[in-house]
């Protein structure tokens, strides 16, 4: 069920309540101006919500709280911007520094809040995108949304009143009367907290910031100060001179970058580049631009218009630190390894000791061929890291790295540890399935394999490999089935499986089909001389 059409004529509850009733499936985005939000429905339930620009991001929220550090904040942001499509969160928890308790906490939080204050828009345009679902949805957090519409119902009646005392949340308020010397005053929690810093310089915002609280709260507990009589505004901030004098076009190119990251979130690839290549018209010398273009490149498999896009920066701008690791991406994803390894050299000398790079060295050495180098560079990333788990992309590679090397006892100990931390993780499964394969463990692979296709979504790897076991023990008709699965998941997965389907299908007489999925397979690689020879048999020999 497409949904469109105007705020100013049906309101965003009433839309919601519409998804909720009819279990609907699917992403509702919101936009006005330069103003973006969205909401994920999943059978009428709301699963993952977020609005452009909002104090309340999940980063925000949890320094705001002290649960981590303003330290460990930008850290995690810049191994994210390293990391495309990869959610803060889960960046946070395999650091160590957040607990998965603490995560679903704050992100439903999160989600109320943006909830809430899109609740509060009165005009803009809405569409609702069905069978749409966040990226890594991996929380399974599910609210109900009758909840939320008769929260964010008293929130708007609230708000009509809060907003004719607090218009703005760069205001600035202070103590005229200290509550607290007035016997018989009770005072609520969150007014406690925010009454230490109404000391006439910070503005609501800022009061945010210091007290831990979200928007709606902070306004609440500060318009019941004012209307007793305990504070007053004093002034505004954010009125100096250096904001009279901010650059137009500037302005106008972060103005493109923040819609354009925000599409991006949102799984809107096609809007995300449009507004983003908009910004670097703006602005061409914007840095933070053409990494994020790069990032929705590469999020669209375009790794050769990515390295195009970088080698077309204007002159005097140089490859900061997010390019360098675009570039190297780009080239690993082109299967140009030692130009990946050189670009990760500069990228090292820019952040020396970075456990990213390490890491990502690691994976790139192993495409390389080098497994005894992949190896050792993964030790160093482990040992680098101390007692911190590492993340499950690490147990994947290092399992492939000590395999590859010949230490399949050191390999399988080194899946298995992984498995404990990362039970339902695909390709921990199906490396370490691999492995036991290769020791000749064929059941406890194959069980692997068949556990990795359990997950959501199952990792393309593990139905090939379940069909290549198929297609050795002459079961034809599984081999056929999970070879069609790997490539629905991945069509671009590997000349062998265009083979073997080929294969099969000759044996049962659909020439036509075996010359499609051959042609496909020489394709994908030309230099397979089995497909060619094939190919020419067919071509060749009898018809009919």
């Amino acid at each position: 069920m497409a949904v469109e059409g105007s705020l100013e004529d049906v309101s965003l509850a009433d839309i919601c309540q519409l998804l909720s009733m009819g279990r609907k499936t699917g992403c509702l985005s919101i936009t006005d101006r330069s103003r973006f939000g969205y909401i994920y429905f999943d059978n009428g339930r709301v699963t993952y919500a977020s609005v452009l620009n909002r104090p309340d991001r999940l980063g925000e929220l949890l320094v705001r709280n002290g649960v981590i550090t303003r330290e460990q904040l930008a850290s995690a942001m810049d191994r994210q911007a390293n990391h495309p499509g990869k959610r803060l969160g889960q960046i946070l928890v395999d650091s160590g520094v957040l607990s998965q308790d603490d995560l679903r906490r704050f992100i439903t939080i999160q989600i109320e809040e943006a909830v809430y204050h899109l609740f509060s828009w009165n005009q803009g345009a809405f569409h609702f995108d069905p069978d749409q679902h966040p990226e890594d949805d991996q929380l399974g957090l599910s609210i109900h949304a009758e909840s939320l519409l008769l929260e964010g119902a008293r929130r708007v009646d609230e708000w009509s009143l809060i907003e004719k005392k607090i218009p703005s949340m760069d205001l600035i308020f202070a103590v005229e009367r200290d509550p607290r010397g007035d016997e018989g005053v009770e005072l609520t929690t969150d007014q406690e907290k925010i009454l230490p810093f109404l000391d006439g310089t910070r503005t609501v915002e800022q009061l945010m910031e210091q007290s831990g609280l979200v928007e709606f709260d902070v306004a609440k507990a500060l318009y019941g100060l004012i209307q007793a009589g305990y504070a007053q505004r004093v002034g505004r901030g954010g009125t100096g001179s250096a904001s009279q004098e901010a650059d137009p076009e500037e302005t106008q190119a972060l103005s493109h970058l923040a819609l354009g990251t925000a599409f991006y979130r949102a799984g809107m690839l096609e809007d995300a580049e449009r507004e983003v290549r908009r910004a670097l018209e703006t602005d061409p010398r914007n840095s933070a631009a053409r990494f994020r273009l790069a990032v929705v490149l590469l999020r669209g498999s375009r790794a050769s218009e990515v390295l195009e896009m970088l080698d077309s920066a204007p002159d005097g701008v140089e490859e900061g630190y997010g390019s360098l690791r675009a570039r190297a991406l780009s080239l690993e994803l082109l299967g140009r390894y030692r130009d990946a390894l050189a670009v990760l050299e500069r990228a090292e000398q820019l952040r020396p000791g970075n456990q990213d790079l390490m890491l990502n060295r690691g994976i790139v050495l192993l495409k390389a061929q080098e497994p005894v180098r992949a190896s050792q560079s993964l030790a160093t990333y482990r040992a680098v890291r101390g007692r911190q788990i590492p993340p499950p992309l690490y147990y994947a590679y290092a399992v492939l790295a000590l395999g590859m090397a010949g230490e399949l006892d050191e390999s399988v100990t080194m899946g298995r540890e992984g498995l404990t931390h990362y039970p339902g993780d695909g390709s921990i499964l199906v490396n370490l399935g691999a492995i036991l394969e290769r020791r000749g463990e064929i059941e406890a692979a194959e069980a692997l394999y068949l556990r990795a296709t359990g997950q959501s979504p199952p990792p393309p790897q593990a139905h090939k490999n379940l069909g290549d076991l198929a297609y050795r023990r002459g079961d034809h008709a599984g081999a056929r089935s999970h070879f069609e699965k790997a490539v629905q998941l991945e069509p671009r997965l590997g000349d062998d499986v265009y083979l073997k389907l080929g294969n099969i299908a000759y044996k049962e007489a659909d020439r036509d089909w075996a010359l499609l999925l051959w042609r496909r397979a020489l394709e994908l690689n030309p230099r397979n001389e089995v497909v060619r020879t094939n190919l020419e048999l067919l071509s060749t020999g009898p018809q009919g």
